[in-house]
């Protein structure tokens, strides 16, 4: 194989699957209807999916594929991170693409999770005061701003790529002799 591909690059691939696979995780969930997934264990798995198991699993397939095809059986604990971080970035910003774009094609999908968000919120606390429910509200809508989002989403991802790229690179590293 070329000898000239980066660690970074040679991840991309596998970013772009993790990052569409996340798409149509969050489009299958607004088909079959947000309200059913929130504070749910269908909701928890996915969030569980999206944060843990695939980056862990996209990561290591990623590192794999950089030592086995590409650097003739060889990865050193940075070329790991270098990857893994990769993987996680490239998955967040086609991530935080789609969103954005969602959001501003349904301009109502953040008042719909507003509205869940409240439910919720009174189903937990009935007791909770209007002034307490507003603001509990606001902070919430800011942070589901699309322009906060999008920001948000890549340092989260690239932070989980980084301490799972630590965790996988110290597994994976084969250091040339």
């Amino acid at each position: 194989m070329d000898k000239n591909i980066s660690p970074a690059k040679s991840g991309i691939l596998y970013g772009v699957l993790f990052g569409v696979i996340m798409v149509l995780e969050f489009v299958i969930m607004y088909v079959i209807g947000m309200k059913s997934l929130m504070n749910s264990s269908a909701g928890m798995i996915v969030n569980i999916a999206n944060y843990l198991v695939l980056p862990i699993i996209f990561i290591y397939l990623g590192c794999n594929h950089y030592k086995k095809d590409i650097n003739n059986g060889f990865i050193s604990f940075s070329e790991s991170l270098k990857t893994g971080v990769s993987i996680t970035v490239m998955a967040a910003l086609i991530y935080a693409i789609f969103n954005l774009i969602f959001n501003l094609i349904f301009p109502e999908f953040i008042n719909e999770m507003l509205e869940i968000t409240r439910d919720g919120m009174i189903a937990k606390n009935p007791q909770v005061s209007a002034k307490e429910l507003e603001m509990g509200l606001g902070m919430v809508k800011k942070f589901m701003n699309p322009f906060i989002v999008f920001p948000a989403t890549l340092v989260m991802y690239s932070f989980f790529g980084l301490i799972y790229s630590l965790i996988i690179g110290a597994i994976v590293k084969n250091d040339k002799p």
